[in-house]
């Protein structure tokens, strides 16, 4: 609040916004010779305005990041047909149930609902134990996995009407369908979330989605109410219904998807990038990633991307070092004492595959330089026969200058705040309970070999 005074009058100013480089003037109170108070937007502007303020982070939108709006938009649309679908499907699955029924028995529908909630929790367990630390660095992909599984779960629901002795199995399989979704989309939204707060407001952000979504919910349970109303005894109209929101609910969040530029890294981001500063000696910023991100899993993509190179899928983390082979080990020991005696990392190729192999006290850089090495090694495959002392030279050559560039640019990477996407990536349990295989240089300059379990 600004006063100025100029006797024997008062005016006081009455300006809001998040900083003082954001405000805007929002009333005039004069003293003389009455109080009176001038707005300087009309009543209707300031109700809208409050009501706009309940869906939206305070700041808005200096508060987060320029692809936080198209992203809301997208999703927003997505949850609105999702919503709908949802009623079309229980309104299927309740009449498979037997609701409305004479010869339906309560305790039969009990049980019926009671294998289907079990099914999905016990779902969601497992895939919390072999996907859930890879959820942070992959969260594009499992955001797009995660409403696809919801698609084919809600399909199971419509589908066991048609199917009444397999009514049981096909709901317990669109639960367990549903189970991967609430924990995928869970957790990638909190890694979004965090991506979109510039504020540290967090908080007020995800605040500010769940406002968004109830909105979306209350929209789409009347809209699906409507239209289960209007295609009730209609299957074929349901059908249709159903089969066109789903193609546009998976449109619609892989437009969601492809819009975010998210800035830490992940082993195919930093792939993109390392692969265009070799071939230009420049940085690109993390928009330029983000075109060039591969979104879709590799199982879904087209031919000509799995027949590609892509070098980061060469580069093996958390290799369970009881499977390695004698050559291996041999090799593993070698190198520890000859080119990685001053890294907190070794490296072990092995028939095109880079085996990354980290010490006890590395740090977010030290990882982020394995896997970077890691991606140069990949890069000398087939070319030349000493791939660990060549790739070396680059290190050394090379990387400090990549770092430079980057921090000057304010592009990806830079701290070791945003490399922790990569460095929690490369520290987390391997998929086959592995443990890494760690070396420590004594004071005798002798490696000693220790087994580092996660």
């Amino acid at each position: 609040m600004e006063v100025a005074s100029s006797s024997p009058s008062v005016i006081l100013e009455e300006w809001n916004g998040s900083s003082s480089t954001k405000l805007s003037k929002t009333a005039t109170i004069t003293a003389s010779p009455s109080l009176s108070i001038q707005r300087s937007t009309s009543y209707m502007h300031h109700v809208w305005s409050r009501i706009f303020e309940a869906f939206v982070p305070e700041g808005f939108p200096s508060s987060v990041t320029p692809d936080y709006v198209p992203f809301q938009v997208w999703d927003s649309l997505q949850g609105l047909s999702t919503y709908i679908r949802t009623m079309l499907s229980t309104q299927a699955l309740l009449s498979a149930i037997g609701v409305g029924e004479k010869s339906a028995t309560v305790i039969g529908a009990t049980f019926q609902w009671f294998l289907r909630d079990l099914t999905g929790m016990v779902g969601g367990i497992l895939f919390t134990f072999y996907q859930g630390s890879n959820l942070d660095s992959n969260a594009k992909m499992w955001r797009l996995v995660a409403d696809l599984m919801n698609d084919l779960g809600m399909l199971m629901d419509l589908t066991s009407p048609l199917f009444p002795s397999a009514f049981v199995f096909l709901v317990c399989l669109g639960s367990l369908s549903r189970s991967f979704t609430g924990v995928a989309s869970g957790a990638t939204r909190a890694a979004l979330t965090q991506h979109f707060a510039l504020q540290n407001n967090a908080a007020d952000i995800s605040a500010k989605e769940g406002s968004q979504e109830t909105l979306a919910t209350m929209s789409g349970m009347a809209l699906g109410m409507l239209l289960a109303r209007i295609t009730m005894g209609h299957p074929l109209a349901i059908w249709f219904l159903f089969l066109s929101l789903t193609v546009f609910h998976m449109y619609a969040n892989y437009k969601a998807v492809q819009c975010l530029a998210l800035s830490s890294l992940n082993p195919q981001r930093n792939s993109i990038i390392l692969q265009h500063f070799m071939k230009t000696g420049q940085v690109l910023s993390a928009e330029q990633v983000s075109k060039m991100e591969h979104i879709l899993p590799i199982w879904a993509s087209s031919w000509s991307l799995k027949c590609s190179k892509l070098l980061h899928m060469q580069i093996c983390l958390g290799v369970r070092v009881s499977a390695l082979s004698h050559p291996e080990l041999t090799d593993l020991l070698r190198n520890a004492g000859s080119h990685y005696r001053k890294a907190k990392y070794v490296l072990v190729e092995r028939n095109g595959i880079i085996s990354v192999i980290m010490h006890k006290d590395s740090t977010a850089e030290d990882v982020l330089q394995s896997f970077v090495h890691a991606y140069v090694m990949a890069t000398l495959i087939g070319k030349t026969s000493s791939i660990h002392t060549e790739s070396q030279s680059w290190i050394d050559a090379e990387y400090i200058l990549f770092l430079q560039k980057d921090q000057l640019s304010g592009q990806m990477i830079g701290s070791a705040k945003e490399v922790s996407g990569l460095y929690y990536f490369l520290h987390k349990k391997s998929t086959d309970g592995s443990c890494l295989l760690v070396t420590e240089s004594s004071s005798s300059h002798k490696n000693k070999v220790m087994l580092l379990h996660y």
